[in-house]
């Protein structure tokens, strides 16, 4: 037998699988994937369901000389859905839970385990559970203890690791739990690669996020942010945003007296953008009215929230 021909990864040389995190709305499960991944993938507010799609983070590294990728996905908190936008979320959840190797389940310590709405979700998979108790910065050590025996009751996960995601407390704990429970399999995707999503949806989220950050009530949820054009050219990126609202009210918010609101959202979208892409944006903005976009079947699948 010829030796030098190269051979392919042995089964228990390389570590790969992916990782679903869900939870309710507001737990913490994007700033937990960012914290892991080490890049800004997930729109972050205090706003509940900032999380519309499944977003995967590949992060590739080596965990006792082993070799590994982990495949995060930070999904939409779960909810009762009361739009077809919140059913179109809940698939993305349920996907994710389906082809999953490694379960995140992010609760915090406020949370009562009995009747809780992603209990009857984690018996869609059959992937070792790690119950993640977040915000511990918030709690004291007899909560804790309480709340981890609550849990352990209720569901037996296969770990229970309290964390705090904000302040980076214990997460190196968690990251071992992972990889440790990881099976031993060929990566899926390049070395290089850090996400499954494209360049124009992460200028999206950023204008997205600008908008839950400036706007109150029911203007975030009721908006959607499509770009309509993405140039690359050697000195800049060229960024067109159409901004979908609901009512025509809406649409006047969202400008602003004089345009104010816009150019502010703007501003703060187009130096995210740089700092993420790494080059000089132009961005251009437009207000649109698409009336009840998110109970429109044929709207959602065009803004990709169909899988």
């Amino acid at each position: 037998m010829n030796e030098n021909i190269e051979k392919p990864i042995a089964l228990r040389d390389f570590r790969a699988g992916f990782v679903s995190i869900i939870g309710k709305p507001n737990v913490g499960k994007s700033t937990l994937m960012n914290v892991l991944v080490g890049e800004k993938m997930s729109i972050i507010t205090s706003k509940a369901q900032t999380t519309r799609h499944r977003i995967m983070g590949i992060l590739n590294g080596k965990h006792e000389d082993i070799p590994f990728q982990l495949v995060y996905s930070d999904t939409p908190g779960v909810v009762k859905p009361a739009y077809k936008l919140h059913d179109s979320m809940m698939t993305f959840v349920k996907g994710s839970l389906e082809d999953a190797d490694v379960v995140l389940f992010v609760t915090e310590v406020g949370e009562k385990a009995a009747e809780h709405e992603v209990i009857p979700l984690l018996q869609r998979t059959n992937a070792p559970i790690i119950l993640v108790l977040n915000k511990i910065d918030l709690s004291n050590e007899e909560e804790l203890k309480r709340k981890t025996e609550e849990w352990e009751k209720e569901i037996q996960p296969a770990a229970i690791i309290p964390i705090s995601a904000l302040l980076n407390a214990n997460v190196q704990t968690l990251f071992d739990a992972i990889i440790t429970r990881l099976p031993f399999h060929p990566p899926y995707f390049d070395e290089d690669e850090l996400t499954d999503k494209p360049e124009r949806f992460f200028a999206s989220e950023i204008v997205r996020e600008k908008i839950f950050l400036n706007y109150r009530q029911e203007i975030p949820y009721s908006s959607e942010v499509v770009i309509s054009e993405f140039k690359e050219r050697d000195d800049m990126i060229v960024i067109r945003a159409e901004i979908l609202v609901e009512r025509k009210s809406q649409k006047g918010i969202i400008i602003g007296e004089k345009g104010a609101m816009l150019k502010k959202i703007g501003s703060e979208a187009r130096k995210d953008m740089e700092d993420f892409f790494g080059k000089k944006v132009f961005l251009e903005q437009h207000v649109k009215v698409e009336p009840d976009w998110r109970s429109k079947e044929n709207k959602l699948r065009q803004f990709g929230y169909e899988e």
